[in-house]
């Protein structure tokens, strides 16, 4: 039998309406921009190139300050050194008749426990107060022998030395054995208090270390601690380090190898380090003239002159299908808490109304030949 013609348009006719219902992974780019084109959208939209990429660059960061704040590395002179809060012991030996500080059996005395002020000084009878604090022991040991010279020329001074809670370092968390460890040389690093500690815990996801010192703050990643022998800084009594994980990151959606949070795995990423962190886009589905990242920016980040955001919702679009586009996407950088969005390609949609009518009129034209 003859194939009847509108029976196939019948079909062709409903499967193209069902095809243009049929869930998929993302929108496409025309869909979720189409906003832009009317007179007061509600974000921006800017066209990520190589000719902007610099100029953006020096965007307000979001999500984070930007970058990694770090003190720069600085040694001290070897040895131990004497703090507030830390403890001294003496033994003054004093061979000497009538001697005033030793008893003529013994020929010495004992000062035990004798806790550093916090002026730095310690009281020796005689010598009244001695400022130790800042002093190596042999340095402190020699100036209170000089000191009691007048009343004991021939005295020997004999100084121990234990570190107080002022000469020491909390290790907070994220390793073995957290807690207060004495610093027991002027040269205690960073590296070498965790190290104490049993170093950093290996269930830690992309480990970050914190050191608080004076009420500030200060990071760096673990693997650019290790990797920088720059950044392994001395600690200073009282300092805290904590060793946490990196939870900067950034969400994968659409038609990509991955849809979930991705978590940073270094200070910086790029756009195009991050379309290779989540798998690439899939070859089948994503439009890669339809690459998007999503990002919120605050009211006080806005700005007038076109150096900066003008509207808190702003999505950058970036072109795959050219070098300008793979250059501009090397130097873009992923901020915090940004949504990367590979958009549906056209094509995949005609595909399937393509398949969908072909199976019509195959079917259309089984039913003419009953």
């Amino acid at each position: 039998m003859r194939r009847s013609v509108p029976h196939v348009l019948l079909f062709a006719t409903m499967m193209f309406l069902a095809a243009c219902s049929l869930p998929r992974g993302a929108g496409m780019v025309n869909e979720i921009l189409r906003e832009q084109d009317k007179e007061a959208p509600s974000f921006q939209v800017v066209q990520v190139t190589r000719a902007n990429v610099a100029a953006l660059r020096q965007w307000p960061a979001t999500g984070w300050a930007g970058g990694y704040r770090w003190l720069s590395g600085n040694r001290g002179p070897s040895g131990n050194i004497i703090r507030p809060g830390d403890s001294i012991d003496l033994v003054i030996w004093d061979s000497q008749e009538n001697s005033l500080i030793a008893s003529p059996e013994s020929k010495m005395v004992r000062m035990e426990n004798l806790v550093v002020s916090p002026a730095g000084e310690i009281f020796v009878p005689y010598a009244q107060d001695m400022r130790v604090s800042g002093m190596t022991p042999d340095a402190a040991r020699r100036e209170i022998q000089d000191a009691l010279a007048p009343v004991a020329p021939d005295a020997q001074v004999q100084l121990s030395h234990s570190s107080g809670q002022g000469n020491s370092a909390d290790l907070v968390s994220g390793v073995t054995k957290p807690g207060t460890y004495a610093l027991d040389g002027r040269n205690v690093t960073i590296l070498s208090l965790i190290a104490q500690g049993g170093g950093i815990s290996k269930e830690l996801r992309n480990p970050l270390v914190r050191l608080i010192r004076d009420g500030k703050t200060y990071e760096v990643r673990a693997d650019d601690l290790f990797a920088n022998a720059s950044k392994n800084v001395v600690i200073r009594g009282n300092d805290k380090v904590l060793v946490e994980e990196d939870k900067r990151y950034f969400t994968a959606l659409g038609a990509t190898g991955k849809e979930e949070l991705v978590y940073f795995e270094k200070e910086q990423i790029s756009a195009l380090e991050a379309m290779s962190i989540i798998g690439g886009l899939s070859d089948n589905r994503a439009n890669p003239k339809g690459v998007l990242v999503l990002r919120d920016y605050s009211e006080r980040q806005l700005r007038r002159d076109g150096k900066g955001p003008e509207m808190p919702q702003v999505v950058f679009t970036f072109d795959m299908t050219n070098a300008d586009g793979l250059f501009a996407a090397r130097k873009f950088e992923i901020n915090p808490r940004d949504t990367v969005l590979a958009t549906e390609s056209p094509v995949n949609a005609v595909r399937t109304i393509m398949g969908l009518l072909g199976t019509a009129i195959g079917l259309s034209t089984r039913i003419d030949e009953i």
